[in-house]
């Protein structure tokens, strides 16, 4: 096989899986007309296969993704300038695939499929060299969003240091756990004491009052045994409490002052620690921000996923509550994982607080699988992902 011929599916990974474990010397792509005169779209594939570290000829055809005559012409006109070729048919729509039918039985052209359930591609007709053959490529999260035509951005957490602190992070998500209920306050009240000047340096040595002005008017005394906490699990130093009068103390680094500074961060840390510890993921990485260019004609989009990790080429969307779950944050999830991950792409959303039937019910209908406090708070967060990515 020297040409593959491709039928354009809206999962990206549908379109370069057999190619990329292929690699014919050109691909040819049947698809839509608005796609196949998107400059956007064919530079997305080209980027994609460069970034995979080879360059095939690339081939787009206007057709209909609704008559199968006129899909069956083309194909066998394809078939006539490129002789050695052969046909995917994991993806495009049923018109397509009917086409693709008729097409192999006039032709004698080989024709196979992949099943994600058995990660093996699968001779249909007379296509040998895929017969039972398990797909070995792995992806990394960078590979999952160049494919679908966006861009990993930085994020607000360097990937390349947390290592250094995976030693600190089962101490500061217990710590989290022991003032669960107050924490929002002992995160809002660290912002107050130590706020950032615009276009400067943030400075690691506090102090501040005791009571701060808290939200909606309110006001926020420092808790000590919390700050007391964090100096025991050496994310502060030199701490200093007067009671109701100040507090000075200093943080242990920059990396530790953005952590205690948010609210959400230390459960980002732990998921993100959880999923390496598994041994399953080639690829974790922690407040991953991605850009999608030319979404509907709006120029780019950028949206931030707290926590995304790969297995093989099954990408797994993280979100990360210390709150109530809601739907608009399952709702976003769904959309990020369908438009980046395709139909193999898991989803889970990990909250700290207990989950209702509800929600569960409306997490279960968009395929979102849920962790919660219980399961947090008895150690089983590793495990959960083991099951979700049928590694156990």
């Amino acid at each position: 096989m020297n040409t593959l011929i491709e039928l354009y599916d809206e999962r990206a990974i549908e379109n370069i899986l057999a190619a990329d474990m292929f690699r014919p010397q050109r691909i040819v792509y049947l698809c839509p007309g608005k796609i196949a005169q998107s400059r956007h779209w064919q530079e997305t594939l080209r980027k994609f296969f460069l970034h995979r570290g080879w360059e095939p000829k690339l081939t787009f055809l206007d057709s209909s993704m609704f008559k199968a005559d006129h899909i069956l012409r083309q194909l066998l006109s394809i078939s006539e300038q490129y002789p050695d070729c052969a046909l995917d048919v994991t993806g495009g729509s049923d018109a397509a695939l009917f086409a693709a039918g008729m097409f192999t039985a006039q032709t004698g052209v080989p024709a196979f499929t992949y099943s994600r359930k058995k990660n093996r591609f699968y001779d249909i007709f007379d296509a040998s060299f895929a017969d039972n053959v398990p797909c070995h490529l792995s992806y990394s999260v960078e590979d999952f969003f160049l494919m679908a035509g966006g861009a990993l951005l930085p994020g607000r957490v360097d990937n390349a240091i947390l290592e250094r602190y995976l030693g600190d992070i089962d101490p500061f998500f217990s710590c989290f756990m022991r003032f669960r209920r107050e924490w929002a306050n002992i995160i809002t009240y660290i912002q107050r004491v130590s706020p950032t000047e615009y276009g400067q340096s943030p400075s690691l040595s506090i102090h501040g009052s005791y009571t701060v002005k808290g939200e909606h008017g309110g006001k926020i005394s420092a808790n000590e045994d919390a700050l007391q906490e964090f100096e025991r699990i050496g994310f502060i130093h030199a701490l200093s409490i007067i009671p109701g009068k100040s507090v000075s103390f200093r943080f242990r680094d920059r990396n530790t002052r953005v952590w205690l500074r948010d609210v959400g961060s230390v459960l980002e840390l732990y998921v993100y620690k959880a999923c390496l510890e598994t041994n399953i993921f080639g690829d974790v990485i922690s407040s991953a921000v991605v850009r999608w260019d030319d979404v509907l004609g709006h120029g780019s989009v950028t949206n931030e996923i707290d926590v995304i990790a790969t297995r093989g080429v099954i990408p797994l969307f993280i979100s990360c509550k210390v709150s109530d779950i809601k739907t608009e944050a399952l709702n976003e999830l769904a959309i990020l994982r369908d438009r980046f991950g395709g139909k193999g792409a898991k989803a889970v959303i990990a909250s700290t607080s207990r989950c209702n039937a509800a929600t569960r019910h409306r997490a279960a209908q968009l395929g979102i699988a849920v962790i919660d406090l219980e399961e947090l708070k008895h150690g089983q967060l590793g495990h959960r992902l083991k099951v979700i990515m049928k590694a156990e």
